[in-house]
């Protein structure tokens, strides 16, 4: 053994220390497969800074929601690579977009949004994500820029039933969207590296793409209901301008037959 590596090398007590963990919880998460045996000389176990890293990487994942079991079935699967499994997975949970959300009172948020506080419109739209009640009485605005969309569309003078209405819509079609580009990506990317047997190598390659995926699904979202729109807003106009043909035609006398 080099002399770095007995260097580095450490009894359970002093990876307790270093960690902040007690001896037995060290023990437990080993008894749980949680964490590799030490190497045995004599009577003596050795740890080393690969039993450092797996604490740390195991404390951040318990932080992330995940419990034991779980987290030992990531480390089972990584051969190896479970921090990165764990770095893709969590960056495939990150926002979208991420907008901080603002804290308003019920009559804030009706003074914001330019429409008096009612429960059951505050209620669909917390069933879309856009709001969400407080234990203390406040209301977590989890888009403000949805919430100034809102806003204006009452200075237009639509009603706040029509918007919650067209955002009920809106949801649906999103939801769609997002799955389509979901589904892509697996189908795509992650299926491919995944019967590949996830070379550790190509993790990287795989955050790259989760990375450009982002912008490229929104990009292709908007430029999409741009020509969406713009044919919509045409074809009403050529309706809206038969309609008003017809009623300015003046109407004539029926001929006999």
């Amino acid at each position: 053994m080099s002399d770095k590596g007995a260097k580095d090398e450490m009894t359970i007590g002093q990876l307790a220390e270093r960690t902040g963990m007690t001896v037995r919880n060290i023990r437990a998460h080993q008894t749980r497969g949680l964490l590799p045996p030490p190497v045995v000389r004599g009577r003596t176990g050795y740890y080393n800074e690969d039993h450092v890293a797996r604490i740390a990487l195991t404390r951040e994942m318990q932080a992330d929601g995940l419990n034991l079991e779980a987290i030992r079935r990531v480390l089972d699967s990584g051969d190896g690579s479970a921090s990165a499994i764990f770095d893709f997975t969590r960056a495939l949970r990150v926002p979208f977009e991420h907008e901080a959300p603002e804290i308003f009172d019920a009559g804030e948020l009706a003074k914001a949004s330019g429409v008096k506080a009612d429960p059951r419109l505050l209620r669909r739209a917390e069933k879309l994500g856009i709001l969400r009640a407080l234990p203390d009485g406040q209301i977590e605005v989890i888009s403000p820029r949805l919430q100034r969309v809102a806003a204006e569309l009452v200075e237009l003078g639509i009603g706040s039933e029509g918007t919650i209405a067209t955002a009920e819509k809106l949801r649906r079609h999103a939801d769609s969207t997002a799955r389509a580009f979901v589904e892509l990506f697996v189908k795509e990317v992650w299926e491919p590296f995944d019967e590949a047997g996830r070379p550790e190598q190509d993790w990287p390659k795989m955050s790259e793409a989760l990375e450009r995926m982002r912008p490229l699904a929104a990009g292709a979202l908007l430029a999409m209901f741009q020509i969406a729109m713009s044919e919509a807003i045409e074809k009403e106009s050529e309706r809206m301008l038969r309609l008003a043909a017809r009623k300015g035609k003046p109407k004539g006398k029926r001929r006999k037959r």
